[in-house]
Parts: C-alpha cells; structure tokens; sequence
C-alpha cells in the first residue's frame, strides 16, 4: 500500500511538471533495458528499448545493420525511430548507448522527458560486456580500449541527465531510488 500510494504521488508529480516520458541513457551494458523494463511496470507505463525496436522495424539484428548497411546509417535508423518513441506518452524509453550524440535526440531528451543516467564504472561494464557477441562496436577489438573510447565520447552527455544513478545496487534497490528521486523525497 505505501508503494502504491508512492506511485500515484509520482504520477501526480509528473503530472504537474507536464513530463510524461523518462528517457534511460547510459553505456551498453549498463543496465537501461532490464531497469527500464521494471520502472515502467511499477508506474504501469509502456516500456520501448530503442535498439530492440530498430529490429523489429527492420526486420534486422542491429549486428547486420552495422556490416550489411553502416553505422551511420543505423545513426540514421535510430534517430528516426526513436524522435518516434518519444512521441509517445505515459513511456519509459532504453536509448542506445551511442544516441545520445545526435543532436536532435539530445534536445528532445531535454525538452519533453526526464532522464535517468545510469552510470557503471569501467570495470564494471567489462565484465558484463566481456563475452557479448551482440554489441556491434565490441566486435574484432580490444573491448576495454573501446569502452574508455566511447566513455571519453559520451560522458559528456551523460552527465547532463536530470538524474544520474550509480548502478551498483540491486534492481529493487535502484528502482526504488528512481521512485523517491522522481517524488522530489531524499536519497
């Protein structure tokens, strides 16, 4: 009963700040799908994450995007479907981790939702990236050399989130942070 009366306090906040949608940003691996995924179940909201729905629309993983097409054209897919996504109401949104570059993206981002910025350290992103054979930019390179590339990209941006999280904690416990964080309550 106090969650859900925590909830509804949060809907009514959002409510009154007109936003309607929270946008997860952050490094691959990061945990923005699974998170995402249980915050927008707990507000009863619709739950998008931007890669998986880049495949659905292309009836293509985004591995074969990347070597059949281009990365730049996979930019090109991502800023179309997600400024879409975003058109949406009542959303919790999993961006890739390499959207928030497009500039379009970051300030609709900044205008109509709320964002959330996962961080994870290094070390952290390595071990759940190590043997992942579904991260394009991953394939055929030094993994931990590319991830402090993308880092010194995309931190930056990152760090612009209205809310940045370190995401060390369980689900629950990240999930229920998220809940106080957005009702305006303490850490």
């Amino acid at each position: 009963i106090k969650k859900a009366k925590l909830i509804s306090k949060l809907i009514k906040n959002l409510n009154l700040k007109n936003k309607k949608l929270i946008v997860l940003i952050g490094h691959m691996g990061s945990g923005k799908s699974t998170i995402g995924k249980i915050l927008a179940r707990e507000l009863n909201w619709n739950f998008f994450d931007s890669d998986k729905e880049i495949e659905k629309k292309e009836n293509m993983s985004i591995n074969q995007i990347f070597t059949e097409k281009s990365e730049s054209h996979f930019r090109n897919l991502e800023k179309k479907y997600i400024i879409k996504l975003m058109q949406n109401k009542n959303t919790v949104i999993a961006l890739g981790g390499g959207s928030i570059k497009i500039s379009k993206i970051r300030k609709f981002v900044e205008k109509e939702a709320i964002s959330i910025f996962l961080k994870v350290d290094i070390k952290t992103l390595l071990k759940r990236l190590l043997n992942n054979k579904n991260r394009p930019l991953l394939i055929n390179t030094n993994i931990e050399k590319k991830i402090k590339v993308l880092d010194s990209e995309r931190y930056k941006l990152y760090r612009n989130a209205n809310i940045i999280l370190e995401n060390t904690k369980s689900k629950k416990d990240i999930i229920d942070q998220i809940l106080r964080i957005l009702n305006n309550e303490k850490r």
